[in-house]
């Protein structure tokens, strides 16, 4: 069976990898001149099973108005009568409820578990070097209440079967040494030894060369129109390089993936949440981190490669503006001169931002849509790092079975048709 799948960042890419693996034969469209030169070129790196979380969660609707008036607040919200913002926003406020919570992050974590099997078991048949670390994530608290908030996902994490260790703030030193000059501004944090690390960027363009020499063919420098469709089928792809046949389409275009579809009455709320990054090399290793620290304060991940720091955070709704405002460059930038203040040569850091394609309940949509040969594999919000290989599985297997190993319900398209 012929597919095509629409999209090369690492969610694209492994939905591919897995399609010829399950011997279909794969084309890869992209606008860009390789792989993963959007969403996926720079991200926090970190692959965060255990933290897989919805950002819609009890207690934001009130956070989110103390963090309009805070320098480094982890959300910014751009002013705008933007219907499609508005209506996301609105759906996101009703996912922070506990209930839509639970469910939200029991669906999230079933996906990031199976897709850390798929990544152990890539790595463990193919060569695949992407400065990959498996040292786990350190989440670190500055305040007694995060200690107390934390609890619940706790609850969550051991019903999920993810393994997590509270630790106290000599904990957390023996975990990151690098710490220790700051000691006194944590109270504790919570530890999940299973997390890992890695440049998704250089994952990618491995994982080009790899789909490539198992028979995957890309089509890069081609801009898609529109999906051409006929009796609720799609029936080609137009693209500015002609029109473009398979017998399945997948589409897996990110924040992108909105605007393509919409015109097939298939209305995916995907928004495109900004996120930023910077990237310094390493002046002193043992005042680095030595996996990934997420900082829950300003909601800000700081990620060792082999000789460099990555550091990335910030949500702001902002639509699709590339500009890179000082104060969010300072943001970032602060934090990881917080707490290693002497890990990174910072006259040397290069910034980057990017759209994050975020549902309003935190979960990606995978699987099936209304036309009969059409899939989606888009929403992943900033885990598309870390759901990207049990996500290209998972969708691989219900085009060519019609079925999947978890538990898909709740993942497709189909459940925002039935939200109440």
């Amino acid at each position: 069976m012929e597919v095509i799948v629409l999209g090369s960042g690492v969610v694209g890419l492994t939905s591919a990898w897995y399609l010829s693996q399950a011997g279909h034969d794969v084309i890869v469209i992209d606008r860009q001149p390789r792989s993963a030169e959007e969403t996926s070129f720079a991200n926090a790196g970190q692959i965060s099973y255990g933290y897989s979380s919805p950002w819609a969660a009890p207690g934001i609707p009130h956070k989110a108005v103390k963090w309009l008036f805070e320098k480094h607040a982890p959300l910014k919200i751009k002013p705008s009568l933007d219907p499609e913002l508005l209506s996301w926003m609105t759906k996101m406020l009703v996912n922070c409820k506990l209930s839509h919570y639970n469910v939200n992050k029991a669906r999230m974590l079933a996906i990031a578990n199976h897709s850390r099997e798929c990544l152990l078991d890539l790595n463990k048949h193919h060569d695949v070097q992407y400065e990959g670390r498996e040292k786990g994530t350190l989440q670190v608290f500055r305040d007694e209440k995060q200690l107390v908030a934390i609890e619940k996902d706790m609850r969550l994490l051991a019903e999920s079967g993810v393994r997590f260790e509270l630790k106290d703030v000599a904990g957390c030193i023996a975990q990151e040494p690098g710490l220790a000059p700051v000691q006194d501004k944590l109270v504790g944090g919570l530890y999940l030894p299973d997390d890992a690390t890695g440049d998704c960027y250089l994952f990618c363009q491995q994982m080009t060369e790899l789909a490539k020499a198992h028979g995957v063919r890309f089509q890069f420098n081609t801009n898609i129109k529109r999906l051409v469709t006929d009796n609720r089928q799609v029936v080609g792809v137009e693209t500015d390089q002609g029109i473009l046949k398979a017998d399945r389409y997948v589409v897996a275009l990110g924040s992108y993936s909105t605007a393509l579809l919409k015109p097939l009455g298939i209305d995916i709320p995907v928004y495109p949440v900004k996120g930023y990054s910077l990237t310094v090399p390493i002046l002193d290793e043992s005042l680095s981190p030595q996996s990934t620290v997420m900082d829950e304060t300003y909601k800000v991940a700081l990620t060792r490669f082999d000789k460099r720091i990555r550091v990335a955070g910030t949500a702001e709704l902002a639509g699709f503006d590339p500009a890179l405002p000082q104060a969010r460059k300072d943001t970032i930038e602060m934090v990881v001169r917080d707490l290693f203040p002497q890990g990174g040569d910072f006259a040397k850091a290069e910034f980057w931002t990017g759209f994050r394609p975020m549902t309003p309940d935190g979960t990606p949509i995978i699987g099936a849509t209304p036309y009969a040969n059409l899939y989606t594999n888009t929403g992943h919000g900033t885990l598309g790092w870390t759901m990207a290989c049990g996500s290209g599985h998972i969708l691989a297997d219900i085009i060519t079975h019609g079925e999947a190993p978890i538990n898909t319900q709740g993942l497709s398209v189909a459940r925002y048709h039935h939200a109440a």
